[in-house]
């Protein structure tokens, strides 16, 4: 284990981090912009992925509208969780150890920890929660949630296992809650959609043709 701050990080993790970082302080200026700009504009990607995939399951029955109306609460749990996490964990930023200058061009303040990075965490729960929402669009947000956590170690803000971590957080959260809120919600949509239906006028009789 290489000790940085007051938490053991694996050393695989800890050279893959310098051997990452090395390799962007060494990319062109162009690619350097990009990445430093990349993660928060696939953020707002996916959730654009997430939002017109809820539009499209709301055209659905009770389960589809459900669906698509608790997928936020989810992603927002996620997140929740990779704060706690954090404050558990304590583990600090990896620039700050960093041999090389970072694309991301200032290391965030002490007390804003790595492990798991918050940033992975949404982009694994907003995917998970378009695939689940629709299969097209996930194949879609997946990969983009795996460059967006990519993109942490490489302006040097994160760990490899940070993302790691943050990615596979946002999922699992995803896989379990979303389901399991989705269904009582849709028996709420159920009893509501039958409670709007028209009572036949029974004491009118046969309709006459």
């Amino acid at each position: 284990m290489v000790e940085i701050g007051t938490t053991g990080v694996p050393e695989i993790s800890a050279d893959w981090y310098q051997d990452i970082v090395d390799v962007a302080a060494d990319s062109p200026q162009p690619v350097q912009w990009f990445a430093a700009h990349f993660t928060e504009g696939a953020i707002l990607l996916l959730g654009a992925l997430l939002l017109v995939a809820a539009l499209v399951r709301l055209r659905g029955g009770p389960r589809d509208r459900a669906f698509a109306l608790v997928s936020p609460v989810p992603v927002v749990l996620a997140y929740a969780c990779s704060e706690w996490l954090k404050t558990v964990v304590d583990e600090d930023r990896p620039c700050r150890a960093a041999t090389r200058a970072i694309i991301a061009g200032t290391c965030p303040p002490h007390g804003d920890w790595s492990f798991p990075s918050n940033h992975s965490t949404i982009a694994g729960a907003l995917a998970v929660a378009t695939l689940l929402l629709s299969r097209r669009l996930g194949l879609v947000a997946l990969p983009l949630a795996a460059l967006a956590a990519f993109s942490r170690t490489f302006v040097g803000v994160h760990y490899p296992h940070d993302v790691a971590a943050g990615v596979l957080l946002g999922a699992v959260v995803v896989l379990v809650l979303l389901p399991a809120l989705a269904r009582p919600a849709a028996e709420v949509l159920r009893r509501r959609s039958g409670a709007d239906r028209p009572v036949p006028d029974t004491l009118a009789g046969p309709t006459r043709r």
